[in-house]
């Protein structure tokens, strides 16, 4: 045997994480941070491991009216297109003091069928927005196929002062295809805080197997589910009444506010209605949260 050649039998060294049995991890990782800069926000770090990039930065509303800086609009891309057994992805990015992101993504994420060993996912990501700072994270929607399993955790880190709303739309199995999603297990966690103290703590697990899948106390057999979060809202009551006239009327979405976190959750079998629910929501809520009317990515469109 060369020394360019290896046993057939024998994996890949651990540390090039290309293994084929249980222990394999792929992983891959994007650090961001955005600043304020010639009366713009400015994507001022952008570091990144495996397959996880960033399309340029756009602004494409220009200077704020009132001379704040303008939104700094950046499309995480994964090449890859979805996760598999094995994937561990992690994303950060920091908004500095008076700057303002919006972060979303081309195209919805796909969480695959696990392999035969049953390795999981993970996809960790943790925003952090300091004082005076906006933050839009705004993804396209999550389909999970059947037998995905994997790990989701958000966590967001606020300032005092700082500014946030997003929203996480998932949705499971494939119904079209007479696919449901009926094996597997997906673990959601978020995590908010401001200045360290806890606003809102939640976990989620998704199993087809346990009892609150098919309950009503529970997901109710529920294929999509959608949560939308707006946090440093000076009239929290009013955009909840504002919601209420402005979103269509249904028995699968309410609205409440708990510790000034405002949560708008979707519940029912549409990802269509889910994601346009969502789009609405964020219209109505963008001019009291920011002065702003929203402004839509022009990836969405394409």
């Amino acid at each position: 045997m060369t020394a360019f050649e290896t046993s057939p039998d024998a994996p890949p060294p651990i540390e090039s994480g290309h293994r084929f049995d249980a222990d394999r991890r792929w992983a891959a990782s994007l650090d961001l941070a955005f600043a304020p800069r010639d009366g713009v926000t400015r994507m001022t770090r952008c570091r990144h491991l495996g397959p996880l990039r960033v399309q340029r930065p756009f602004h494409p509303e220009g200077r704020h009216a009132e001379g704040r800086p303008g939104a700094c609009h950046a499309y995480l891309l994964h090449p890859p297109g979805g996760l598999v057994s094995g994937d561990a992805l992690t994303i950060t990015a920091r908004v500095e003091p008076g700057a303002h992101a919006l972060l979303t993504t081309p195209a919805a994420n796909k969480l695959y069928r696990a392999d035969s060993h049953g390795v999981a996912w993970r996809q960790h990501t943790r925003l952090e927005v300091a004082d005076q700072g906006v933050l839009e994270w705004l993804p396209q929607e999550t389909l999970a196929f059947d037998g995905s399993r994997g790990e989701q955790c958000t966590t967001i880190a606020l300032g005092e002062t700082s500014r946030c709303l997003g929203w996480e739309v998932m949705a499971l199995g494939r119904p079209a295809s007479a696919l449901p999603f009926q094996s597997g297990r997906i673990e959601q966690r978020f995590h908010l805080t401001r200045n360290g103290r806890p606003l809102w703590l939640e976990r989620q697990p998704l199993d087809p197997r346990h009892p609150r899948f098919v309950g009503r106390w529970g997901q109710g057999g529920a294929s999509v589910q959608a949560t939308l979060w707006a946090v440093g809202l000076e009239d929290a009551a009013g955009a909840v009444d504002a919601l209420r006239e402005g979103l269509p009327e249904g028995p699968h979405w309410a609205v409440t506010v708990r510790h000034g976190v405002l949560l708008l959750r979707y519940l029912g079998a549409e990802r269509n209605e889910a994601w346009q629910l969502c789009c609405l929501a964020w219209s109505i809520l963008r001019p009291r949260l920011l002065g702003q009317p929203a402004h839509t990515p022009r990836i969405w469109l394409t």
